[in-house]
């Protein structure tokens, strides 16, 4: 028996899951910066420190295609608008794609990955880009969230005692 999710259903269990919010940048052939807002991005290993996002085919797609390398930007919580405004609904509010240490990143997240793709994986209608990471920076900030299609406000906060044994030569973040 070969039967498959319908698609609509897997949309409304997949929203069900708590995203962080970030921004994918590129550089597009002609120099230009350019983004995409994007809730899937994972870390993959730290040694070396990788990471993974998963886009589909459009103009950043094509830039990171095109230079071999991206952002991700971790969206404060405060930043709405340049969600929106990546997400394809331009918003006269949003915040610009500034230059960085030769990436295009966001000047409020609350962290950025500067990476150069190592590896492309296409499933379906999407392609996975492995990227290892040149450099990281992190600020203080109250993340993003996306929760049953609606930003969510994040405070931060551990609701939980955050006590985790870590073996770090184990354990992937």
């Amino acid at each position: 028996m070969n039967m498959r999710a319908d698609p609509s259903g897997f949309r409304s269990a997949a929203a069900r899951f708590l995203t962080g919010v970030t921004v994918v940048a590129s550089r597009s052939r002609d120099g230009e910066r350019v983004g995409m807002t994007a809730n899937s991005f994972t870390s993959v290993s730290m040694k070396p420190p990788t990471v993974l996002v998963s886009l589909m085919r459009g103009r950043t797609w094509q830039a990171i295609m095109d230079c071999g390398c991206y952002s991700v930007n971790v969206m404060h919580a405060e930043d709405v608008a340049s969600c929106v405004h990546f997400a394809g609904k331009p918003q006269g509010n949003a915040a610009a794609l500034i230059e960085m240490d030769g990436f295009p990143v966001l000047p409020h997240a609350i962290a950025r990955f500067a990476c150069d793709v190592v590896r492309t994986i296409d499933v379906a209608d999407h392609t996975l880009f492995i990227g290892e990471v040149r450099w990281c920076r992190h600020q203080d900030g109250s993340p993003l969230g996306f929760f049953s299609n609606q930003f969510r406000h994040g405070t931060g906060a551990a609701i939980a005692p955050t006590e985790i044994p870590y073996p770090p030569d184990e354990w992937a973040i």
